[in-house]
């Protein structure tokens, strides 16, 4: 099923896979690849621009934590890890809402969401995070906000690679 993705500069994209789209490189984040591993590849979202955003997607099609091999389980949990770290120590990222789902229309990703202080006008619940997204991608996709989600890219790629 080939579906169409609003990209955050308000570019649309068609695919049938997002994920793997991007993990091929056919389809390429703001800033590129974040870090990478065997099993992994983490990326800032294409959709928001909000800085430190990561979607950590396993390059493996597949949907279910389950369906992990042991060696894939053991690079998430320490790779997820290592994004946190310097999510925290170069962003200034106190804390973060995880996401992942099992109903996705592309493959295993979890969603890393920073929060800011603006972002609680919307409330401090997982029903605030899709306010949230769409206030960034309608409100916060100007040249400087973008500009400094490419500069948190770029720090977090040194810190990682």
């Amino acid at each position: 099923m080939v579906r169409i993705i609003k990209l955050s500069n308000g570019e649309t994209v068609e695919v049938e896979c997002l994920s793997c789209e991007i993990v091929s490189g056919a389809v390429q984040p703001d800033g590129g690849v974040v870090v990478e591993t065997e099993f992994f590849h983490a990326h800032q979202d294409v959709a928001y621009p909000i800085k430190g955003l990561v979607i950590l997607a396993s390059k493996r099609h597949f949907t279910t934590m389950d369906e992990m091999s042991e060696e894939e389980q053991l690079d998430y949990i320490h790779l997820l890890t290592r994004i946190r770290r310097a999510q925290r120590e170069i962003l200034g990222i106190e804390n973060v809402y995880y996401f992942y789902n099992e109903d996705t229309t592309h493959h295993f990703h979890t969603w890393m969401v920073p929060r800011y202080k603006w972002m609680y006008e919307f409330g401090r619940s997982v029903e605030s995070v899709r306010p949230v997204l769409l206030h960034a991608r309608n409100h916060m996709n100007n040249k400087e906000n973008v500009h400094e989600v490419k500069q948190a890219i770029q720090a977090l790629q040194k810190a990682l690679n």
